[in-house]
């Protein structure tokens, strides 16, 4: 009887956690919806390069400060332990310069581990978003303002119909590139280009035990466009060992270990080419991408046997 009492108020506890965590965040970004969408109203209503290349800037230090709030509770967390290799390398990273980070996927709390790991380690986030958010009342609103990516990914059925719009996504993604030439940024590449699942795994008929297949052709695009710019990759893998859990479960203290493995890799010149034009060129990223691929996959069996007492732990 005790022990299902136990069991019963620990089960009450996390979910209280999980509310009071989610109310939090849900007022945290209605406070500060305000002065981001003044300074974005202003930023955009002068087409003047000059004029929105300034509140641009100012727009990154309200976004800065939200996403400081947003790490807050994770950071305040000790139930989920956090362990870390190849944290020595972070070193290398020039805040001054942009960089790329390489990630596979599995959930929603992806994104929120990179937060914690990588915040105001490296430059400012920029996510690639779907273009259809757009059309979303003051979401659309907010990533034009603060110069996210906007990308339209074609289905392959869609463009058997439509092949005129072939590669017109990649294109969409170098244009998109282009604003970052005059920024330090980090661009959040998830390359497997969904979250994996099985099905979607066996649909592919992946070559990977753990992963899904890269696309070459956006990440090919993302360092032609920004050229010499980004200095390095950070090839980023993540592995939750006690099983994948959704955002809600991670917001509860459900997430018992995260497990991260970080390494940086140059840009050497053999990495920037036309993907589309050039096939040499583009047979020879094919190659490293998946020879990239094929090695984080081994990794993630490595990491699933990590001892504990041998790890490395970032608070």
């Amino acid at each position: 009887m005790g022990s299902t009492v136990k069991l019963m108020t620990g089960v009450v506890r996390d979910q209280v956690r999980g509310l009071a965590t989610m109310v939090f965040y849900v007022m945290e970004t209605m406070i500060f919806a305000v002065p981001f969408y003044l300074v974005a109203f202003v930023k955009l209503i002068i087409p003047v390069p000059s004029w929105r290349l300034f509140w641009s800037k100012v727009l990154r230090r309200v976004v800065d400060v939200w996403m400081y709030f947003l790490n807050l509770p994770q950071c305040l967390n000790r139930k989920t332990r956090w362990v870390i290799r190849g944290w020595e390398d972070m070193s290398r990273v020039n805040l001054c310069k942009s960089c790329m980070l390489m990630v596979n996927h599995q959930t929603w709390v992806d994104i929120m581990v990179l937060v914690k790991l990588f915040y105001r380690r490296v430059p400012d986030f920029k996510f690639f978003a779907k273009r259809e958010l757009l059309w979303f009342p003051l979401v659309g609103l907010a990533m034009v303002a603060a110069d996210y990516p906007m990308v339209k990914r074609y289905k392959k059925a869609f463009l058997e119909k439509h092949p005129h719009l072939a590669g017109k996504d990649l294109e969409l993604t170098r244009k998109a590139c282009e604003k970052f030439k005059n920024m330090p940024v980090s661009v959040f590449s998830f390359v497997e280009g969904t979250r994996f699942r099985e099905g979607k795994h066996r649909k592919q008929h992946s070559p990977f035990t753990h992963l899904l297949k890269p696309k070459a052709g956006g990440v090919s695009l993302v360092l032609g466009a920004m050229g010499d710019k980004i200095q390095n990759i950070l090839n980023v893998t993540i592995v939750y060992p006690e099983g994948v859990k959704n955002f809600w479960e991670y917001l509860c203290g459900k997430v018992e270990e995260i497990r991260v493995h970080v390494e940086v890799l140059p840009v050497s010149r053999d990495l920037i080419g036309d993907y589309f034009n050039d096939a040499q060129y583009r047979q020879r990223f094919q190659l490293w991408i998946n020879d990239l691929w094929l090695e984080k996959d081994r990794l993630i069996d490595e990491m699933l046997q990590w001892e504990q007492t041998r790890s490395l732990e970032v608070s």
